[in-house]
This record gives C-alpha cells, sequence and structure tokens, in this order.
C-alpha cells in the first residue's frame, strides 16, 4: 500500500542463513560479493527474480523488508474498521461477507510476514515493531468508519487502490513477494466488488441512503488518493523500488490511473467525486486529480491521525488475547516434532 519508513529493520542479512563473511577470508568475501553482483545485476537486466538463497545488495534486503512487512502491518490493522462492523451490519449475508473480508485480510497478512521471514526478519520481531510503534502501515487505516456506507467506500475505494497499486506488484523481483501478490490480488477484487455493490444498493435506495453514500465517497476520496504515498518529487523510495524492479509503477502513475478508474466507475453509481479539479489531459492522455492534503498525511504518518492510538492499542490487545493460542500451537508443534524424532530413531 501506501510508500512510508519501516524503523527496525536489519540493516544486514542473517548471518546463519545469508552471509558467510565470517567463514571467508576478506579476499574471498570481496570475489563473492562482486560474483553476487553480477548476478542480481543480471537478473535485473533480464527482469527475473532474485529468491531468498540468491544474493542480493544489503540495501536491496532493507527496502524488501520494509516494504513488505509495512504491506503485511497494513493488511493486519486494516481488518479492525470490517470487524468493527460485523455486528451491526444490516443482515445476515453482508455481516457473512465482512467475516470473510476479515479472514481475507489475517491471511493476506501471514502471506506477507512468511514472505518477509524469508529475508531473515523473525515474524516475532516485525509484530513487537509494530506494537511499540516503530513500524510503519498504510495512513489509509486511520481513519474511522462512521456509518454503513464506510464499508462501502471502503471495499470500492481503499481495496481498489489497494488492486491498483498491489496488480503490478505480482512482477516483484523478489519472487515471495510476487507470489504472494498474485493469491492477495484474487481475494482483493472479491472485497472491491462488494464495497461497489454496498454502494450501489446504497444509491438507488432512499434520498437519505444516496447521501449517506455520496458522504462516504467524500470522506475516502483524499485518503485513498493519498494509500499511493507521497508525489513522486518527494519519493526517493519509490524511485528506487522501480529502479530493482520491486514496484513498477510511480505514485503518481499508480494514483492517475486509479483516479481514471474510478471517474467510470462512479457514473455506474450515481454519485461523484469531491474533486473539481479531475480532468483527462488530452496531452499526456492521463487522468489529473486536484491537489491532495500533504501535511494530513505526514500528521497521520507521524501518529496523530484520528484512529492512530485506537488502532494499535486494538492490535496490542488482542496479541495479548491470543498468547494462548500461540502457546498451544507451539507446544503441539513441539509434541509433534518430539514424535516424529522418535520414529526416526526407532527405525
Amino acid at each position: 500500500m501506501a510508500s512510508q519508513t519501516l524503523q527496525s529493520v536489519p540493516a544486514e542479512p542473517s548471518p546463519a542463513r545469508h552471509d558467510t563473511r565470517h567463514e571467508m577470508s576478506p579476499e574471498d568475501a570481496a570475489r563473492r560479493d562482486a560474483e553476487g553482483q553480477a548476478y542480481f545485476d543480471k537478473v535485473m537486466a533480464e527482469d527475473s527474480r532474485i529468491e531468498p538463497r540468491d544474493w542480493m545488495p544489503p540495501a536491496y534486503r532493507k527496502t524488501l523488508l520494509r516494504q513488505i512487512s509495512q504491506h503485511a502491518h497494513s493488511e493486519i490493522i486494516g481488518m479492525q474498521p470490517e470487524a468493527n462492523w460485523i455486528s451491526r451490519a444490516p443482515s445476515l449475508k453482508r455481516k457473512a461477507i465482512l467475516m470473510a473480508k476479515v479472514q481475507d485480510e489475517a491471511g493476506h497478512g501471514l502471506y506477507l510476514y512468511s514472505a518477509a521471514e524469508t529475508l531473515g526478519q523473525p515474524r516475532d520481531a516485525m509484530m513487537q515493531d509494530l506494537m511499540d510503534g516503530k513500524a510503519k502501515y498504510s495512513s489509509i487505516f486511520n481513519y474511522p468508519a462512521r456509518t454503513w456506507a464506510d464499508m462501502g467506500a471502503i471495499g470500492w475505494m481503499v481495496d481498489g487502490a489497494a488492486i491498483a497499486n498491489q496488480v503490478p506488484l505480482c512482477r516483484a523481483s523478489f519472487g515471495p513477494y510476487g507470489r504472494a501478490m498474485v493469491r492477495v490480488c484474487k481475494e482483493e477484487s472479491f472485497h472491491q466488488r462488494q464495497g461497489f455493490e454496498i454502494l450501489l444498493e446504497l444509491s438507488n435506495g432512499t434520498p437519505e441512503q444516496k447521501q449517506m453514500a455520496q458522504d462516504a465517497v467524500n470522506r475516502w476520496y483524499a485518503p485513498a488518493l493519498m494509500m499511493f504515498g507521497p508525489p513522486d518529487d518527494d519519493s526517493p523510495n519509490s524511485k528506487q523500488s522501480m529502479a530493482w524492479n520491486i514496484k513498477r509503477f510511480s505514485n503518481d502513475e499508480l494514483r492517475n490511473r486509479f483516479v481514471g478508474m474510478m471517474m467510470e466507475q462512479v457514473k455506474v453509481l450515481g454519485l461523484t467525486l469531491p474533486d473539481k479539479d479531475i480532468r483527462f489531459n488530452e496531452e499526456t492522455k492521463k487522468w489529473e486529480h486536484g491537489p491532495l492534503d500533504w501535511d494530513e498525511f505526514h500528521e497521520v504518518l507521524a501518529g496523530r491521525g484520528p484512529c492512530n492510538a485506537q488502532r494499535l492499542e486494538r492490535r496490542r490487545e488482542a496479541h495479548q488475547n491470543g498468547a494462548w493460542v500461540r502457546e498451544a500451537a507451539a507446544a503441539y508443534a513441539e509434541k509433534q516434532a518430539q514424535k516424529h524424532a522418535e520414529k526416526e530413531s526407532a527405525a
């Protein structure tokens, strides 16, 4: 999702798995790095993929850890708005859909944490960074969902922005990340369709329901556009990710594409986007939007958004309440491993 900085990631790979320089002479280590860099450059030039056991520059590994872990955190925190509405959804069908969506988001987080773990960062450490407030996640999830129409706006606009950002990530140069995104995108398309359906039902309902839908679109429009990250001129992380074929398009290009998608779909809804400056530039053949409040974006990222404190507190509470599940799972895994070892020794 949006490009933010993860503050707690190792600058170097885990020695036990990825770095054998402590066993090499300086000359051998230098030769190994030179060969590894040559292979890495070849993979980038061929637009192919790097796998976890391949040599990679420390800065590439650090960038991946920042991006993948913040993406995983965003999925986990992003469950909260929908979870808060499960008991208040207007029908059993809608409750079931929200429950399925929450389960999907949890699965997305697990896919992404697993991808990040292949880079040498333990999941427990990533989760602790999140709960300690050291790790970043998408700014969009620090806004409140006030009405049922917000569930529609989140599905249509927020999940729609996520799809626009994530589909190109299926071709990311790091294999585990790209493969995880293929699975994620299949499920995100379901989420967007459900959100669109909620808004369509409301916009075709009573005047009050249509106005509620329009108000939700008005509230979520700017935060959804800011999900793609800061403008290109202020986003060095994005430029470097594109150079390494992690990202395929710049923040502004993805944002403008998404505006074009919404302009066609909002006509079907019978609603409007709250931006009088939206226009199609005939010269560049791209959609353009009005100015966004980037001061607000940075305030939210700094932890001063409407729901920052609440989101993290709920995450800490859920983590503490789930301790017994993790302990039971660990005990079961240990017991199974012991049984397997006994069978092996008996054989």
